[in-house]
């Protein structure tokens, strides 16, 4: 009829819809035909084979059953300590099973309302709802609560059904009474599962909050004491294997209300940031790429590049550079880049006050020509520095005659003398002038092709 009590805890959860569909606000009533069950407009009324049996019937039958209800849930919670021996036993300040007091409220309820068919039966939901919490932080299924349920009112049917022999009720009559027990053990059902649906939340919430400590510390700049072994305490409490090497991402959210993405279990994500924050283990993994590419379709952000676990922070630090990059349009936006495969971007675009300082120094020979000569100049200088080739190589990736290109580099030659000959000044000025053409200040050449 019912099935043992474990864990106390309650948590404000909105539960999933009951097993059988009632509600545990106003349980239906015990037997078709009672006097609560208000016929609906213009229907004919259904004739009730219990309400026909003789009140001394009715009587008899449940002094009988009242009188076996003890008994009876002895019986009951010891088949289902024989099925389910890893249900835990709790009990109450007496000393006594609360699985047991439950049991027993709860067939001594029904059979009362038996008798006198006023109002709705009713059990106090507090045991029912422990033993929801319970099973789910046990870790079991809603099915094995099920389970367990199907099996207390089997039992309690068959001994119920040997009582109306006895007292020889009619058997359409003990046909209304089966339905009648199915339809209240739906609102203890419901009761387990608000209780189980609970413990879900409860745990989720806590998991939620363990992986985010292991999180800040991971990503954390400066660790104090022992970081390794801090790391693998937390990490140990939600079940995440330490790996080897991590690349940590930020995501830009698509909406604000954004559901979190299926990034997988093994993946730590914390949505609380304005800017989530998600740790890949091992992210060069046979199929973690594929994983994630599924994952974050329709989110935006940056993957620092891989790093040992020891390091993540720097993973951090360069999927943050990325990411500003992307708000300033500097690098594409819409989909969830790898800081690996824009390297270039990120190291020249990064120290953006050095580079404007040499940019000054380097190519202050242009200051006096005008802004569209002195932009041919530059991009002819930079195909130059990047071909290491004569007129007609940097003509072909400018997409100009040769003469032309002839023309600027002799420009070029007066402007700078021989400090385009010397290496070190050569890589400063092919530094800035990559720059400048990431920043989009320069026409790409690689964009014409």
């Amino acid at each position: 009829m019912s099935p043992p009590s474990p864990m106390r805890g309650s948590a404000d959860v909105t539960p999933p819809p009951p097993v059988r569909g009632s509600g545990d606000a106003t349980p239906p009533p015990a037997v078709r035909g009672s006097a609560d069950a208000a016929p609906r407009p213009g229907a004919v009324p259904t004739r009730s084979a219990w309400r026909d049996v003789p009140r001394l019937q009715v009587r008899q039958f449940a002094a009988l059953a009242m009188a076996e209800a003890p008994v009876l849930a002895e019986e009951i919670l010891q088949e289902i300590r024989h099925e389910y021996p890893q249900l835990p036993v709790f009990l109450d300040d007496s000393g006594e099973p609360m699985a047991l007091i439950g049991i027993r409220r709860a067939i001594e309820v029904f059979v009362q309302h038996l008798e006198t068919a006023e109002g709705r039966p009713r059990v106090h939901p507090e045991v029912f709802q422990e033993f929801g919490r319970g099973e789910g932080l046990n870790g079991r299924s809603l099915d094995s609560l099920q389970a367990i349920y199907r099996l207390g009112v089997r039992l309690a049917w068959r001994r119920f059904a040997e009582i109306g022999q006895r007292v020889e009720i009619p058997p359409p009559a003990m046909y209304e009474l089966v339905d009648a027990g199915y339809e209240y053990l739906d609102g203890l059902v419901d009761q387990s599962v608000r209780g189980y649906a609970e413990a879900a939340a409860r745990q989720a919430g806590e998991r939620l909050r363990l992986q985010r400590r292991l999180m800040e510390l991971l990503l954390a700049e400066h660790h104090r004491g022992d970081p390794a072994e801090a790391l693998g305490e937390r990490a140990a409490r939600i079940g995440w294997p330490l790996p080897e090497k991590v690349a940590v991402g930020v995501l830009l959210r698509p909406a604000r209300e954004a559901v979190a993405p299926a990034v997988g279990q093994g993946v730590l994500l914390d949505m609380e940031y304005e800017q989530p924050r998600m740790v890949v283990p091992e992210p060069d993994a046979a199929g973690r790429p594929e994983l994630l590419h599924r994952a974050l379709t329709g989110w935006s952000g940056a993957i620092g590049p891989p790093v040992p676990l020891a390091d993540a922070a720097k993973s951090l630090r360069w999927a943050e550079a990325a990411v500003r990059l992307m708000e300033r349009r500097l690098l594409p936006a819409g989909e969830v880049l790898h800081c690996t495969e824009h390297t270039e971007a990120l190291v020249l675009l990064q120290p953006e006050e050095l580079i404007d300082d040499l940019a000054l120094r380097c190519l202050a020979p242009l200051a006096h020509c005008g802004p569209t000569h002195g932009r041919r100049l530059a991009e002819t200088l930079l195909a130059w520095l990047e071909t290491r080739g004569g007129a007609p190589e940097v003509a072909a990736r400018l997409g100009v005659h040769p003469q032309t290109v002839r023309y600027r580099l002799r420009q070029i030659r007066e402007l700078w003398g021989d400090e385009v000959d010397h290496p070190d000044r050569r890589f400063e000025l092919e530094l800035v002038l990559r720059a400048q053409r990431l920043r989009g200040e320069l026409g790409d050449p690689r964009t014409r092709r």
